[in-house]
């Protein structure tokens, strides 16, 4: 516990922030792959976690930490939904490219 006694909100804030650039990149340089698309509105969520996280913990309401279980429940219903998304596109098309998302209209 000494350790978190020497970190301030604000570190916690900045690695948010970097986790969130880093998703926020990954979503604008990667426009191939759903994969990595997932993947980086997942490391997105996941920032904001921290950030409810750390304001809970500095301001000492459990309200965040609640937050952050519902967030972590749409995410999980939302992973799951991609990923069955993916197994259809697989399935019917043979690739998992983004382009290719056009052709599941019914």
């Amino acid at each position: 516990m000494q350790i978190l006694t020497q970190l301030s909100l604000a570190h916690f804030l900045v690695l948010g922030a970097i986790l969130f650039a880093i998703s926020v990149v990954g979503l604008v340089l990667n426009r191939k792959n759903l994969i990595v698309l997932l993947m980086a509105i997942e490391l997105m969520l996941l920032s904001v976690n921290l950030n409810f996280v750390a304001f809970s913990h500095y301001l000492g309401d459990t309200a965040g930490q609640i937050f952050v279980f519902f967030i972590l429940t749409v995410a999980a219903a939302e992973s799951a939904i991609g990923l069955a998304i993916l197994v259809v596109l697989f399935r019917n098309i043979g690739g998992i490219a983004v382009e290719d998302l056009g052709e599941l209209r019914g």
